[in-house]
This record gives C-alpha cells, sequence and structure tokens, in this order.
C-alpha cells in the first residue's frame, strides 16, 4: 500500500531519486497523480437519494473524465460493476503480488452484522442486480455457516454474489450448498504469484485449473479465473488462453491483471513491456484470431478491456466485430438483467430486446448470418453448439501512482463501513479501514468492535502506533524482511 504518513514527502519538499525508485512520489509525465494528501483525505461516496440517481452519477462522472459514449456499460447499463465485500483479511498463501496490507493478518473477521450492514449499504447505493464479489483474503476461511448466510443475505437483496477464492477450500459440497442459497458464479485465482507447491510454471498450473472446472459440472455456476500477469508469466499467456478455450462450455470469464505495486506484495514495478496493449496481443495469440477489445467500454479505457467471443468447435470467433451493432443493442438492452446461470434465457432477453426494432433485428439477423455461414463448418462438427468466452485485461494502479482521472471513472468498488470506496485507492488506504474501530448499533444501543481483539466495548478502543505481528501472521514484505535478517519480527507495540 502507499505508506501515507511513513516515508511520502509532505507538501514543499523536495522529492529525491530514491524516492521516485521505490514508488513513493509521482514520477514525471505522471497524468494528475494524486498526492499522499489527497488519498490521505479520500473519503467513500455518500449515498445517493435514489438507484436512479446513482445510475445518473455514474453516467456523469464518465462524461466529466471523458470516458462517456454510445458504448459505455458504466451509467447506462449499471451504476457499478462490481462491489468487493472482504469478508475476512486472513489468507491461507502468500501472494507475491498480494493486495492486502502487511497488518492484514492481525485482524479478525468483521461479525455478521457489520456485513450485512454493508450489504444493505450496497443496495442502498447501487439496487438490484449488483454484482457483488464475496472475496477476502480468501473467503472460504470464514465459517462455513457465516459465509453461507453471508451468500444467502446478498441473493435475497436481489443482488448477484460472486464468490473469489483460491479454491484451496473450496471444495464441490461447498460450491453446492452455496448455489443453493443464491451463488451466481465463482471466480478461481490461480496462477504463479501464489507459489503453490508443486507447480513449475503458468501451463503446470492447468492441472489444478482443471480440477477446480470439475468440481462446478453440472451445478449451473459458471466459472471465471483471475490471472495476475508478471514479468514471469507473461509469455505464458497464449497457452493460459489456449486453455480456457478447450474449456469455454465451462469457463465464461478469463480476467488478466496486470501486476501492480501496492499491498504486502514483494514484486517490484513491472517491466515496461506489459501493458495492456502487450497482454491484449497475447491473449489474441491463445485465441489464434483478433479480437475487438475496443468495441465496448467498461469505465476508463486505461483501466480496463473487454472482449467477446464465441467458441464452436474449439476455434474462436469474435463476436463484438461490428461497433454500430453493438452501440445499438447497448441501446436497448441497457437496463435489462441478463441470466448468467442459463444461457438459454439470457439469449431469450437478448432477442427479445432486439425483436422490439425491426431495423435493429433486421440488422442483427444479418450480421448473424454472415457469422454462422462463416462458422458453418463448425458449427456442423459442433452439432450446435456455442460457448460464449470473454476476456477481461484489467490495469490496477500502483498504490503511490493514482490517477484522480481513473479514480473518479472506477468502476470496481469495495465496501467499507463508510461506503464504497475505489479498489485502487481502498488497497492504497486499507488500514485506515480495517485498523479503525467499527461501530456496532443493536437496538437503541451503540458499541464498538476492535478489529484486534474482536472484543466489543462501549466505547472506542484507537490504536496509537504501528501493531506488533507475530511471525505466524508475517506476509509479504514483512516475512521476506525478517528471513533476510533471520531476526525476530516486531513491528512496534500494540
Amino acid at each position: 500500500m502507499c505508506r501515507v504518513g511513513r516515508r511520502n514527502a509532505p507538501p514543499g519538499r523536495a522529492v529525491t531519486r530514491a524516492m521516485l525508485e521505490d514508488g513513493i512520489a509521482p514520477r514525471k509525465g505522471d497524468r494528475c497523480c494524486m498526492t499522499p494528501r489527497d488519498i490521505l483525505v479520500a473519503r467513500p461516496a455518500t449515498r445517493p437519494p435514489d438507484h436512479s440517481a446513482s445510475l445518473t452519477e455514474a453516467r456523469q462522472r464518465m462524461v466529466a473524465t471523458g470516458q462517456w459514449s454510445a458504448s459505455q456499460f458504466m451509467g447506462r447499463r449499471w451504476p457499478i460493476g462490481c462491489v468487493a465485500l472482504e469478508i475476512t483479511q486472513r489468507c491461507n498463501l502468500d501472494c507475491t503480488a498480494c493486495y492486502l496490507s502487511e497488518q492484514s493478518e492481525a485482524v479478525k473477521d468483521l461479525p455478521l452484522e457489520e456485513l450485512f450492514g454493508r450489504i444493505e449499504m450496497i443496495f442502498d447505493h447501487y439496487g438490484q442486480h449488483t454484482d457483488v464479489q464475496v472475496t477476502g483474503g480468501d473467503p472460504t476461511l470464514r465459517k462455513r455457516d457465516e459465509l453461507v448466510a453471508i451468500v444467502r443475505r446478498i441473493r435475497e437483496k436481489g443482488m448477484r454474489p460472486t464468490l473469489l477464492t483460491n479454491g484451496i477450500r473450496a471444495r464441490r459440497d461447498l460450491l453446492q450448498e452455496l448455489v443453493a442459497v443464491g451463488l451466481v458464479d465463482v471466480a478461481f485465482h490461480v496462477d504463479m504469484t501464489q507459489r503453490r507447491r508443486g507447480y513449475g510454471d503458468e501451463i503446470a498450473l492447468n492441472v489444478l485449473r482443471q480440477e477446480y472446472i470439475e468440481r462446478t459440472r453440472g451445478l449451473r455456476l459458471p466459472v471465471m479465473f483471475n490471472t495476475t500477469v508478471t514479468n514471469d508469466n507473461f509469455e505464458q499467456i497464449p497457452e493460459i488462453v489456449a486453455f480456457f478455450v478447450r474449456n469455454s462450455d465451462a469457463v465464461r470469464l478469463a480476467s488478466f491483471q496486470l501486476q501492480a505495486v501496492t499491498g504486502r506484495g514483494v514484486l517490484r514495478r513491472r517491466d515496461a513491456r506489459i501493458t495492456i496493449g502487450s497482454v491484449r496481443r497475447q491473449i489474441e495469440l491463445g485465441a489464434n484470431t483478433p479480437l475487438s477489445f475496443d468495441t465496448a467500454q467498461i469505465g476508463h479505457a486505461r483501466c480496463n478491456r473487454y472482449a467477446m467471443t464465441m467458441v464452436i468447435n474449439g476455434k474462436v470467433y469474435d463476436v463484438l466485430d461490428d461497433k454500430a451493432l453493438f452501440n445499438n443493442v447497448l441501446e436497448r438492452t441497457g437496463q435489462l438483467p441478463f441470466d448468467r446461470q442459463s444461457r438459454s434465457a439470457a439469449v431469450r432477453t437478448l432477442v427479445k430486446a432486439v425483436l422490439t426494432s425491426p431495423r435493429l433485428a433486421l440488422r442483427g439477423a444479418v450480421w448473424l448470418g454472415h457469422n454462422m455461414w462463416r462458422a458453418r463448418a463448425d458449427l456442423v462438427r459442433a452439432r450446435g453448439r456455442v460457448d460464449k468466452l470473454s476476456f477481461l485485461i484489467h490495469d490496477f494502479m500502483d498504490a503511490c501512482h493514482l490517477e484522480k482521472e481513473r479514480i473518479d471513472a472506477c468502476v470496481f468498488a469495495a465496501a467499507t463501513n463508510g461506503g464504497p470506496i475505489s479498489m485502487c485507492l481502498h488497497n492504497a488506504k486499507r488500514d485506515a479501514f480495517i485498523l479503525n474501530p467499527v461501530e456496532l448499533k443493536t437496538g437503541g444501543s451503540v458499541s464498538f468492535w476492535n478489529p484486534l481483539s474482536g472484543e466489543t466495548t462501549p466505547a472506542p478502543v484507537v490504536l496509537h502506533g504501528p501493531i506488533a505481528l507475530r511471525h505466524r501472521v508475517a506476509k509479504g514484505r514483512l516475512k521476506s524482511a525478517r528471513a533476510a535478517s533471520g531476526t525476530r519480527l516486531r513491528t512496534g507495540r500494540q
């Protein structure tokens, strides 16, 4: 995370070369980087008067940041792309690119009542059909009955819960129980930054990815995969994409997230060769066809790129090759919810909306006929089966190089006790959210939950100074520093 209040240069102080190299000051040429003070004073979004106002506000932000267009999802289809609900700060892996803070492992799990309150807050801000990512840490480390209750509560509010997990504890019986209470899809994070034993490279991890896919068979649970792109696995992206293509009957989305300098991770700034453009070309190599990543817009163009494909008989066909047609379809379907668990239901929703416009229906029929003719041989071999596979490229920002324009256009928020806030900004000041006492209201009484002790007291217990971490909860940079020095880990006094 950005070390606000520690080594950042105060206003008026000269920036040294060492500070630039360490990533704690804006670099020359950065686009309006937020200063340490900007990050420090940034606050979560306030609650809108109603859900319609939330959509309008999202559209206004897209206009203000120059991102509004006929192909923009944000402010048209939804007021937010996704909200992360972190239900634990604990994790059973020690990733080299971890976005959690050095203090995260010392924090107790939030009380259920507080998480239920945050679910209500998400609904109050964004309304039904909002995608809520149940995450952490790893959410499967919560007590099983609590995880089930959280997913159930999200679904009861008419929102769509997704489980983001490393998969270690996401066994089939757990997934089955979560689907029964409303889980919409599951996202498995699998890559070499997790340092899983027995896997030499990203290609070897395909065995594990296949195992996770098989756990979901027959559950009506679409599968997504997250892959962090680093200097070590950049060249292997085409092979990973080819794996997803082979499993497109189950995998609906493959997300490639460019490694950022944030949190407790030990990786430094990525190579200059790793950009949205270069990752796009690697994906196209794996798909063996050019893809229209510039048709649909999801928030800021420097943050997200999206492509949708059809996979027929193992061959990839671009779906978004007609931008004008896409824009017309988006205009007609902008406010319609699509059932991600039922392919046939989603197609019916789309066709019904298109048929309301004879001109659009004719244009769509021409496009469909052209592409079906082009794919006729593969359609015959596949007996008419068509699978949908999407690709998302997400470029997270370094914690100390946050561009205000991109923060303002953010589509990925984190839920806090003060409201939703951009995930990149949340990562940059995570301790400010996870270490502060949480106010709990029960009936007419008010109490305060201490995130370090897990105790509830009548008055808040405020943390003064850094906290002491035991060796068993040290991860990321702290663990590496201790191993290098051979000394006992102590970061302060609690």
